[in-house]
């Protein structure tokens, strides 16, 4: 009787498991999507994932997280950052990080340089202002408790 309970529990963590990761999944969805939308890149780079390695027998594990490749941009927004040089809005709407007129034709520096010369390329503003973070992951962890009632909901339906 309990080896027959035990086989139940073990096949009803996964889908458990992503219950309680779909909320999380929605509600950095929903965060991402209460920022504004400028190219749609972070709210189409959230996913989420089964963890094979992470998981085993009776265990699932599930990730909830931004690509990388897609929205590079995505640390920045999640912890903020510190703003150096100037930056403006070309013609085509992007962003560029202003160059000093006798720099203009020149190659920029590599992201590897040394300060001073990038502090010689680029224009730097009068003090560095921190740009704040919006915490578009992180402040999903008050859907917490919502999460785990929907694992304990899924788990005791698979179980009934």
């Amino acid at each position: 009787m309990f080896d027959a309970l035990e086989d139940d529990v073990v096949a009803a963590a996964r889908p458990a498991a992503q219950a309680g990761a779909q909320v999380l999944y929605d509600a950095v969805k929903q965060n991402v999507t209460n920022l504004g939308r400028v190219t749609g890149n972070l709210a189409s780079s959230i996913y989420q994932v089964y963890s094979q390695d992470k998981s085993g027998d009776g265990r699932a594990v599930y990730h909830v997280s931004w690509n990388r490749r897609k929205a590079p941009h995505g640390g920045l927004v999640e912890f903020g950052y510190i703003q150096r040089y100037a930056t403006y809005v070309g013609k085509d709407g992007q962003w560029y990080t202003a160059v000093r007129a006798e720099m203009r034709g020149k190659p920029k520096p590599s992201r590897r340089a040394p300060q001073a010369v990038k502090d010689a390329y680029y224009v730097k503003l009068p003090q560095p202002k921190q740009v704040g973070a919006k915490a578009f992951l992180r402040s999903a962890v008050v859907k917490l408790p919502e999460a785990k009632s929907a694992v304990e909901t899924e788990l005791l339906r698979r179980l009934a």
